[in-house]
């Protein structure tokens, strides 16, 4: 009976699969959801961007938050991360005296791809579709009234010029930086002019100043229109230049489908395979997200460098800019290392000449496109050179890097938020190593502090103390031994604010007394940053990147450091949640006292392995990735950051984190997929399966690496670029003995060679 049963279920099955039509199989770009965190829990939500990968065009709806259904025109160019649009395209229907710069659209049927933008305004009967290159983009139009037919360019600080079928111009951003606009139509306009207080005039053809506005009109009839621009910042010359080199015909469709291609290029270099889908959403998506910046402004060979004001040739090397780099350096920097080497090297040159151009050889903080707003603090450019040069990049000049690395610790202010020369407060930190803080009340007095982001003290402190770490192995690469060795034990500072009673980093004052009374959980001031910066003294706690070794010891040992960790997520706010997010908003995503939102917290989920206890990281990572990142409006649980919070989920996701960048090496977490595949840049590729795959199996119970029994809670970089296999046995419950050995942990301070593999 039961082989009669089998037969009949493998008919039936045979059939429907003979009846069923051929389903496309999925690519990559996909499974990416741009809505995913649209909505925020307080802060700024993501943007669902339209671009290529690191391309200098982004656009998206300029909106507040996917929460409302109108937006603001229709955008030509984003021209930072998260910012608003420059320049609004407008389409119109209605009497000439009801023309405005800029029109408001109820919308639905919103459609956005990667490389592809559709939405129906609504309460205008017009269908809009959009697709873009690297510097230049297409509109079409559907017009679906007969009524009267507009076209309204807006640039909402600069000039604007209409003739006949084009438009060209430009809006002023900040440090005299310009973008350009070249914009063209592929039918005639009936008649052409500027708006001045809401009427056309045809009369001129240029216009000046804010909001300024120029209007085509097409006729009274319903029709389709088609529209290609470039952009520029360089000059409108440029702007049409980069049109016709990427726009050669009109067809919205095939430039959608070119950038679809270019997409899958991109984001193909992983491979991962799960029977959950939304799995792959959240990995693809936060994968997208990594490729938003920074973005690559040459054109033609040539770009303009906000940081002297000047157009500059790029030597056959893109030069790229707009990356905050205090949030992508822990994180998105170490990604790139590994599936896009190229761009990582002319990243790291075009940091070497924007210190060049600036005049005064001081590393870049936070390079935009309009210069270096030297935001956040600390100096982290220089954790990205040494952590790619300890991952064997070599195509940028080290000599030279080290030199900015150095004058922009030393020469500059390490008072956040200023790009001042320093002064008192470095001069302390550099007699007694560590940043000092101020009494509750104190006034401020040090003409380098910002009046709002305040000292910041133990952050300055951990940051520059690992900083300088960063600096002394980079001078050791040099052959710089008196460098090397002065670095290495400014590297030690942080102990200099490490209070053996709390077991915590705690500010001290200028008399090298520690500041109390003082709770952890809430001192002081807005955002923490009285004491820390955006987190609290939990957070800052493991802020140690570079020598956890030393800060398990000085907890305890492991047990207490484990018992601390633990503490740590089971501890509450102790506060109303009203009040305490109103002085601390970057402070959520919260599993106790940690924090899932925000990049000092990214790497403390996997310092259990340090205390031979990586079952406990396997276990949190499964849990927090399940709980803060979801294929949903509110996945995000902070400030995404332009790929700072989603190069952990990609990481996170593959099974393993960079937790020290500047040595290389990778620590061990729990993959959520059952097979992943990386494409590395040399050719060969990194492989992770785990069998016995299951959701619930997030335990490693073995391990193999090229089949080799590994039982050790990392593997190198090294190990990694050589390509192979690491394999993975994956159980419902711990394996609690797997890697818990004293010769099993992650290295700390120094990666120590020759190691026998365990």
């Amino acid at each position: 009976m039961r082989n009669i049963q089998n037969f009949l279920l493998g008919a039936l099955a045979l059939l429907v699969s003979c009846n069923t039509p051929n389903v496309t199989e999925k690519t990559p770009v996909d499974y990416v959801n741009p809505y995913m965190g649209n909505i925020s829990h307080l802060l700024v939500p993501t943007f669902p961007t339209i671009h290529l990968p690191n391309s200098m065009l982004r656009v998206y709806p300029e909106r507040p938050d996917y929460t409302s259904d109108q937006i603001k025109g229709l955008p030509l160019i984003v021209t930072s991360h998260r910012g608003s649009s420059a320049f609004n395209l407008s389409p119109y229907q209605g009497r000439e005296e009801t023309l405005r710069p800029v029109v408001d659209y109820t919308y639905d049927n919103e459609v956005i791809k990667p490389y592809y933008y559709r939405v129906y305004l609504d309460e205008q009967n017009t269908d809009i579709k959009y697709a873009p290159s690297h510097q230049s983009a297409q509109y079409e139009i559907s017009y679906e009234k007969d009524a009267p037919v507009y076209l309204i360019l807006n640039s909402k600080n600069g000039a604007m010029r209409v003739n006949d079928n084009t438009v060209s111009g430009y809006q002023q951003l900040e440090n005299n930086t310009r973008v350009y606009l070249y914009l063209e139509t592929e039918n005639k306009p009936e008649k052409t002019g500027v708006l001045q207080d809401n009427k056309l005039n045809t009369e001129l053809d240029t216009i000046r100043g804010n909001n300024a506005c120029v209007a085509l009109y097409f006729g009274d009839k319903a029709q389709v229109q088609k529209i290609r621009y470039g952009i520029s910042f360089i000059s409108e010359e440029q702007a049409k230049s980069n049109m016709e080199r990427e726009q050669k015909f009109y067809d919205v469709n095939a430039l959608a489908e070119a950038g679809k291609k270019v997409w899958n290029d991109a984001l193909g270099k992983i491979e991962v395979q799960s029977p959950d889908e939304n799995e792959k959403t959240i990995f693809y998506t936060s994968l997208y997200r990594c490729y938003e910046r920074p973005v690559n402004i040459s054109e033609d060979g040539r770009y303009f460098s906000a940081f002297d004001g000047k157009v500059h040739e790029d030597g056959g090397n893109a030069f790229y800019t707009d990356d905050w780099i205090w949030d992508t350096y822990r994180a998105t920097h170490p990604l790139r290392v590994l599936i896009d080497t190229l761009t990582e090297t002319n990243v790291i040159r075009s940091y070497i000449l924007m210190a060049e151009q600036m005049g005064d050889m001081w590393m870049p903080t936070f390079p935009e496109i309009t210069g270096d707003s030297r935001r956040m603090n600390s100096n982290h450019a220089v954790a990205t050179v040494a952590d790619a040069y300890a991952k064997g990049l070599r195509g940028f000049d080290l000599e030279k890097a080290y030199l900015v690395c150095k004058k922009g610790i030393e020469e500059k202010t390490l008072a956040p938020w200023s790009g001042k020369p320093a002064g008192w407060l470095d001069d302390f930190y550099k007699k007694n190593g560590y940043i000092p803080a101020l009494a509750p009340g104190e006034k401020e007095t040090v003409p380098e502090v910002h009046h709002f982001e305040k000292r910041q003290p133990i952050a300055v402190t951990l940051g520059t103390s690992y900083d300088q770490w960063c600096l002394s192995q980079i001078a050791e690469d040099l052959g710089k031994k008196d460098d090397a060795e002065h670095y290495l034990k400014c590297s030690y500072n942080y102990r200099n604010v490490y209070n053996p009673e709390t077991q915590f980093f705690h500010p001290k004052d200028k008399n090298g007394k520690f500041i109390e009374p003082f709770d952890y959980r809430y001192s002081w001031g807005v955002g923490f940053r009285d004491a820390y910066d955006e987190n609290n003294g939990w957070i800052y706690r493991w802020d140690l990147l570079h020598n956890i070794a030393d800060l398990v010891s000085m907890i305890g040992g492991s047990q207490s450091f484990i018992d601390e960790l633990e503490r740590m997520y089971y501890t509450p706010l102790g506060q109303n949640r009203v009040h305490f997010y109103s002085q601390n908003a970057d402070h959520t995503g919260n599993v106790g006292q940690f924090s899932m939102a925000n990049e000092p917290c990214l790497h403390i989920p996997y310092l259990y392995n340090y205390a031979g206890a990586p079952w406990r990281t396997q276990k949190r990572i499964r849990r927090l990735l399940e709980q803060w990142f979801r294929n949903d409006v509110m996945g995000v649980p902070g400030d995404e950051d332009g790929g700072g919070l989603s190069a952990f989920v990609a990481f996170s996701s593959l099974g393993f984190y960079p937790i020290t960048p500047g040595l290389p090496m990778y620590v061990i977490g729990s993959p959520v997929f059952e097979r992943s595949v990386i494409k590395l840049d040399n050719g060969k590729t990194f492989e992770i399966v785990c069998k016995n795959y299951a959701p619930q199996n997030k335990y490693i119970q073995s391990a193999t690496l090229n089949g080799k029994v590994w039982n050790k809670s990392w593997f190198s970089h090294e190990e990694l670029e050589k390509g192979g296999k690491l394999e993975l046995i994956m159980g419902e419950y711990p394996n609690k003995s797997w890697a818990s050995l004293p010769e099993s942990i992650p290295p700390s301070f120094e990666m120590v060679e020759n190691r026998d593999s365990l």
